[in-house]
């Protein structure tokens, strides 16, 4: 159900785009808050609070780059990028800047609005970290480090447990390549994907997922992970 007195801010330079999320955001009970420019929207996101960000890139002030970068000097809301850009570089940009998805225009709202869900259910847990995650028959226990896939114990390394860890505590949220490498191995292994290839392989097989038809772990192509099991 959502939550009526969520708060989203638009920060979109597009009067007729801005229009129309609004429209749409109403309909599904979200309240909205609008900027046209990128300093605009910090002052709106300090002032007002949103329980969310939609920022675009291509504002007349400021790249939407180091907007996201000067949120993240001071908070956590989850920021969703909405751009025309989709050059791999930039979306790999936005989410180490500290934007938790990225939605290329033109764009479904139903599926805008499933990424706004998600967003705010990760911020609610990144609150209240849990102790223990279901997702379906895969349970992941981290206190005791353990996890179980159809009541049956799932030995993991203690790199792949991390992986999964982190993955599964952000459920929804896309981890880039660069993320994962730095917490799991170190900043001095950060651009050594072909590590990351190799765990994630090798936690797919034990957990009896598939690249293809995913369970647990989606790929995004030159990007990163996405953990999609319910929690």
């Amino acid at each position: 159900m959502v939550d009526p007195t969520a708060k989203i801010l638009v920060v979109d330079d597009e009067p007729q785009i801005r229009k129309f999320l609004r429209i749409s955001l109403n309909a599904h009970g979200y309240v909205v808050v609008e900027a046209a420019r990128g300093e605009d929207g910090i002052t709106q996101c300090a002032t007002e609070q949103p329980d969310l960000v939609i920022l675009d890139l291509g504002l007349p002030d400021l790249d939407g780059q180091q907007v996201i970068a000067r949120i993240r000097e001071w908070s956590r809301v989850p920021i969703l990028v909405l751009s025309v850009r989709t050059d791999e570089g930039e979306k790999v940009r936005a989410l180490n800047n500290g934007a938790y998805d990225y939605v290329t225009k033109p764009f479904s709202i139903a599926e805008l609005i499933a990424r706004i869900r998600v967003g705010l259910r990760a911020q609610a847990a990144e609150e209240t970290v849990p102790s223990r995650i279901d997702a379906g028959p895969l349970v992941i226990d981290l206190p005791t480090r353990s996890v179980m896939l159809e009541g049956q114990p799932v030995k993991l390394s203690k790199k792949e447990f991390e992986i999964l860890r982190l993955l599964a505590v952000n459920a929804g949220r896309v981890l880039t390549h660069q993320y994962l490498l730095r917490e799991v191995w170190g900043p001095a292994q950060a651009e050594e994907n072909h590590y990351l290839r190799v765990y994630v392989g090798h936690l797919r097989q034990k957990l009896g997922d598939s690249p293809d038809n995913p369970l647990y772990i989606v790929t995004e192509p030159g990007v990163g992970y996405r953990f999609v099991g319910s929690r």
